[in-house]
């Protein structure tokens, strides 16, 4: 029975580490903890992560030894999961918690929420800096709804 138990927390432990994660961005309770300026600002520091990786990506295009060639693809890999995140932010906390029918503004609200998605989207499918440019503007944007709180 105790070679069960061992065996059952091996396995445990297996699909833990097997299973994908992925740290989303806030429960979906009512809790009121959550600084909403806060999420902007860290998406606007995403969109500064992925113009980072957009210009390395630029500096080491024609470089061929291992070393930058591994950079090169790191570079990548960062652009992608900061991308993402953005994406993930958006529609996991601000179209599920923050954008509700009954605003007056719900339609532009979702229109600009929307085009953060689309923004960041583009921004993983190109190396170049014209879609950051467009992503940062369309994240500044949702600051007019999500004003800094002077506590």
């Amino acid at each position: 029975m105790k070679q069960f138990k061992s065996l059952s927390f091996i396995i445990f432990i297996a699909i833990l580490l097997v299973l994908p994660s992925q740290a989303l961005a806030h429960c979906q309770v009512p809790c009121g903890i959550y600084d909403d300026n806060a999420r902007v600002e860290a998406l606007l520091e995403d969109v500064a992560t992925i113009r980072k990786a957009v210009t390395m990506l630029q500096e080491l295009v024609d470089k061929t030894d291992i070393q930058s060639r591994q950079q090169f693809v790191r570079w990548v890999d960062n652009k992608e999961i900061h991308a993402q995140k953005i994406i993930s932010t958006i529609s996991d906390y601000f179209l599920t918690q923050r954008v509700k029918a009954d605003q007056k503004d719900y339609v532009e609200r979702l229109k600009k929420h929307h085009a953060v998605i689309v923004g960041a989207m583009k921004a993983k499918q190109n190396a170049s800096i014209e879609p950051v440019d467009a992503l940062e503007g369309y994240v500044k944007a949702l600051l007019e709804y999500y004003p800094e709180h002077k506590h």
